[in-house]
């Protein structure tokens, strides 16, 4: 638990700086993963998964722009982060 409290005490430090950082990150990576989803075809299982990357990045996007607490935004960025690395990792290397 100290990486988290020492990664969001940075991030709430410098609010302005990482929210933009973030914005443009996790933005990228989305559409990475989005990339990689959509080179298996446009199957069911596929738009499910291009579903939930999008709106893991519209709502960590979101929250930036609607001025949320921090600590609600940092834990956006963290879950679509995640996601869009999960989506990559599985869709280039097990599928």
């Amino acid at each position: 638990m100290t990486l988290y409290q020492t990664t969001f005490e940075n991030f709430n430090k410098n609010y302005m700086g990482s929210a933009a950082m973030a914005v443009i990150g996790q933005s990228c990576l989305g559409a990475a993963a989005a990339m990689y989803i959509l080179s298996h075809g446009t199957s069911i299982g596929q738009m499910i998964q291009l579903g939930i990357i999008v709106l893991a990045c519209i709502l960590a996007n979101t929250s930036i722009l609607a001025q949320m607490k921090h600590k609600v935004v940092f834990n956006f960025i963290l879950v679509s982060t995640l996601l869009s690395v999960i989506f990559i990792i599985v869709n280039n290397f097990i599928l």
